[in-house]
C-alpha cells in the first residue's frame, strides 16, 4: 500500500480527470451522443434536441470545451461545435495503461 495519501496527482491525471467530470453527468453525456461523425453543431440544434433551456445547454456545452472534448468555432453569429476524440482517446488509454500496471 502507498501510504503517502497526500501525495500531489499526476499532472496527466489531472488532465484527464477534467474528461470523466465532464462526461460524468447525464446531460453532458446525451449532447455528446447527439453528435454524428465529422458534424457540427450549434447550440440552437442541440436545443431543439434537448430538453434544457438554452442557457443549460450552453453551460454544458463550456464545461465540455474547457474538458477539451469538444471543439468550437464562432461563424457569423453562431458558434459551432464538433467532437475532440483525441483528449477521450488520451484520457482512456490512460486509464488503462494504469489497469495494466496493477
Amino acid at each position: 500500500m502507498n501510504k503517502d495519501y497526500k501525495k500531489t496527482i499526476p499532472a496527466a491525471w489531472r488532465d484527464f480527470a477534467k474528461v470523466f467530470i465532464a462526461l460524468g453527468d447525464e446531460h453532458r453525456q446525451r449532447i455528446m451522443l447527439t453528435f454524428e461523425p465529422g458534424e457540427h453543431l450549434n447550440v440552437g440544434q442541440i436545443v431543439e434536441v434537448s430538453t434544457l433551456s438554452r442557457s443549460a445547454v450552453s453551460h454544458h456545452l463550456k464545461i465540455l470545451r474547457e474538458a477539451g472534448v469538444l471543439e468550437s468555432e464562432k461563424i457569423g453569429k453562431e458558434i459551432y461545435f464538433w467532437l475532440n476524440k483525441k483528449p477521450l482517446k488520451q484520457s482512456l488509454q490512460a486509464v488503462l495503461d494504469y489497469i495494466k500496471t496493477q
